[in-house]
């Protein structure tokens, strides 16, 4: 008899294409993971996976092919019918989220809480990062969605908005533009913001210097609400005790980004689907309501 524990790790390592990740996804160690493998191999009297690959690559043998095709589908019917049989005792999906650092907290606060409420058996853990940190977390598949800060079309997404990014500065000491040279607040090399704004100066023809620079949207936040920085954001994350500071107050416009949202490429199942049609949903609804307010 198969042991489904054996299926459940077998398919986390080709998905994963990593014995350490496949590991971490169903919570054992490396060493036990290569056991239940060479022991599936044991019962059927086949090798799954080729040993000349190089190292931190998985490849499948003809073998491996057909009982990944069988494992996938036995798993699945075995979780429609634990569901089907016994909600109670049926194990909760999960879904790895990535986002990005400046998303705006209580939007997605909320998000997150209504998604529970109206799906309690989907799980949902999230990681927020740059998207330079994000982006190699979702191609490794150790992340199943992410909303991810990009240049406006630049790959495949689920779905998109468009950021709007402005300059903003602080209400109680207003930024002057003839500073020189201009103190930024930025996150680390890689963020997309910071280069935006380094480039839109220097199309400018003004000096800058990096004042302040941290990976956390609070830090960000306290270094221009002091005075100490000016920096670059998405409209929908700017805080009310700061001010934007347009074309008037001698600032560069600087072009669009998009916010996509972005799903794994190696694997979906049905409460991935669910959380990011849940997310495409919410996402659409709140952009809706910005474009009615008078103040967006």
């Amino acid at each position: 008899m198969l042991d489904i524990d054996l299926l459940q790790s077998f398919v986390a390592v080709v998905e994963s294409r990593s014995f350490t990740r496949a590991a971490e996804r169903v919570h054992r160690t490396q060493s036990t993971v290569s056991q239940q493998i060479q022991k599936l191999e044991l019962i059927f009297g086949a090798a799954l996976l080729k040993r000349t690959t190089a190292p931190g690559q998985i490849s499948l043998t003809e073998d491996g092919e057909a009982l990944l095709q069988y494992s996938q589908r036995i798993l699945k019917l075995v979780r429609e019918a634990e569901y089907v049989v016994g909600k109670k005792k049926a194990p909760r999906a999960i879904v790895r989220l990535g986002l990005p650092e400046d998303f705006k907290a209580e939007h997605l606060t909320d998000l997150l809480a209504s998604f529970g409420n109206e799906f309690p058996d989907i799980r949902v853990d999230t990681v927020c990062g740059l998207t330079a940190e994000v982006e190699p977390l979702l191609r490794l598949s150790e992340l199943d969605l992410a909303l991810m800060k990009r240049e406006v079309g630049s790959g495949p997404c689920l779905k998109s908005w468009p950021e709007e990014l402005v300059w903003v500065g602080s209400r109680k000491n207003v930024p002057r533009s003839s500073v020189d040279p201009i103190p930024l607040a930025v996150f680390p090399r890689g963020c997309l913001y910071r280069e935006r704004a380094i480039h839109a100066l220097e199309v400018q023809g003004r000096s800058w210097r990096i004042a302040y620079a941290s990976a956390s949207l609070t830090g960000i936040l306290a270094a221009v609400s002091s005075g100490l920085a000016v920096t670059l954001l998405a409209r929908t994350a700017v805080p009310d005790d700061l001010c934007v500071l347009d074309t008037s107050s001698g600032f560069p416009d600087v072009p669009a980004t998009e916010l996509a949202l972005v799903a794994s490429e190696i694997s979906t199942f049905p409460a991935m689907d669910q959380l990011g049609k849940y997310i495409c949903n919410s996402m659409q609804i709140h952009s809706n309501e910005r474009a009615d307010s008078p103040l967006s």
